[in-house]
C-alpha cells in the first residue's frame, strides 16, 4: 500500500514538472517520470490483464516519448529558416503528444489498456494522464488544418467504435476520445474554455466511476442487475451519463455550449456542425445504456452479490454536479 503513495506522488510531480518546464527537454523528463510512476500502479503480479495492460501502456508511451525526443532534437538542430522540415518535426511532435493522450487516430492502445485497469487506475488514465500532453500541445499548436483533421477523426472513431461495446471501461475510453476532440477544438481558440471543459469532465467522470467502483461493476449486464432495487442510485447514474453526453440542462452541456459559441464566433461553422452531428453517435449509445437501465428488469444471477448502497455524501455530490448548470444560472441571475 505504501508504495502506491510514493508512485501517486511522483505521478503528480512528473506532470507538474512537465507543464511548468522552461525547456522541451525538461518537459520530456516530466513525461518520463509520469510514465514510470504509472507502470507500477497498473501492474499486479496476480492479475494477467493488469500485467498485459501495463506492458501495452509502457511500449506505446515509450514509442511516443522516442518520437517526441527525436522531434525536439531535430527542431533544435535544424536551421529555422528551413520551414518545411521544421513543420515536419512539429507534425511528429504533435502526433507523439496525441499518442500519449490517446487521441484518435493514435488511440489504438487506449481502450485495450483501459480494459485491464481497476476503476481507480481508470480514473487516473481518463483524467490526470490527459493533463500534461494537453497543455504541451497547447504550447505548440501551430498546425491548424492538422488539428481540425484530428478533431473530426476523434469524433468519428469514438462514435463508431463505441456503439458495439459492452464493457463500461471501453465505453468510457471511447467517450474520453470524443471529449478530447471537443477539448482540442476549444483549445484552438481559447485556453480558458478548455480548462472549464477539462474540470467539468473530471467532475462527471469521478461521479460515474465512484458509483461503478462502489457496486463493483465492469459490464453492462452487471449494471442492469445491480441498479434494479436501488432507485436513487439508478437515477443519479442515468443523469450522470446524460451529463457526460452533454444534454441540457445538466452540467456537461455547459462546456459544449461554450465551445460551440466560441467556434461560431470564430466563423468555424463547418467544424462546429460536424462536431455536433458526430457527437450524436456517442449520445446515442449513452441513451441506449440509460434506457436499458430504466426499462430492463433483469433477474438476479446466482453468482452475483447485490450491494444495497445508500451513501448520502455520494448522492449529494452527484446532485450538485448534475444540477450545476441550473444552480449557477440561477445564482448569476440573482447576483
Amino acid at each position: 500500500m505504501y508504495y502506491k503513495i510514493l508512485f501517486y506522488t511522483t505521478l503528480m510531480i512528473g506532470t507538474l514538472i512537465s507543464i511548468s518546464s522552461y525547456s522541451w527537454m525538461g518537459m520530456w523528463i516530466g513525461l518520463e517520470i509520469n510514465l514510470l510512476s504509472m507502470i507500477p500502479l497498473i501492474s499486479k503480479i496476480n492479475n494477467m490483464m493488469a500485467s498485459e495492460a501495463s506492458l501495452k501502456y509502457f511500449i506505446t508511451q515509450a514509442l511516443a516519448s522516442s518520437l517526441l525526443l527525436i522531434s525536439i532534437i531535430m527542431m533544435s538542430m535544424n536551421n529555422m529558416y528551413d520551414m518545411t522540415s521544421t513543420l515536419y518535426f512539429i507534425l511528429i511532435f504533435n502526433s507523439a503528444l496525441l499518442t500519449k493522450m490517446g487521441a484518435a487516430p493514435f488511440h489504438f492502445w487506449f481502450p485495450e489498456v483501459m480494459e485491464g485497469l481497476t476503476w481507480i487506475n481508470s480514473l487516473i488514465m481518463l483524467t490526470w494522464q490527459k493533463l500534461a500532453p494537453m497543455i504541451l500541445l497547447m504550447y505548440a499548436m501551430n498546425l491548424f488544418t492538422y488539428t481540425v483533421l484530428i478533431i473530426i477523426t476523434n469524433m468519428m472513431v469514438s462514435g463508431i467504435m463505441g456503439l458495439n461495446q459492452t464493457s463500461l471501461r471501453k465505453i468510457l475510453a471511447y467517450s474520453s476520445i470524443n471529449h478530447i476532440g471537443w477539448m482540442l477544438s476549444s483549445m484552438l481558440f481559447m485556453e480558458t474554455i478548455w480548462f472549464y471543459y477539462y474540470i467539468i469532465y473530471i467532475i462527471i467522470t469521478i461521479n460515474i466511476i465512484l458509483i461503478l467502483k462502489m457496486l463493483n461493476i465492469f459490464y453492462l449486464n452487471q449494471l442492469y442487475i445491480s441498479l434494479n432495487n436501488n432507485f436513487n442510485l439508478k437515477f443519479f447514474f442515468i443523469m450522470n451519463f446524460l451529463s457526460l453526453g452533454g444534454l441540457p440542462p445538466f452540467l456537461g452541456f455547459m462546456p459544449k455550449w461554450l465551445t460551440i459559441q466560441l467556434l461560431t464566433e470564430s466563423n468555424m461553422y463547418f467544424i462546429a456542425s460536424m462536431m455536433v452531428i458526430m457527437t450524436l453517435m456517442t449520445l446515442y449509445f449513452y441513451m441506449r445504456i440509460t434506457f436499458s437501465t430504466i426499462l430492463l428488469s433483469k433477474t438476479y444471477l446466482y453468482y452475483y452479490t447485490h450491494k444495497n448502497i445508500n451513501n448520502h455524501l455520494i448522492m449529494m455530490i452527484n446532485f450538485i454536479s448534475i444540477m450545476g448548470l441550473i444552480l449557477s444560472t440561477f445564482l448569476f441571475n440573482f447576483m
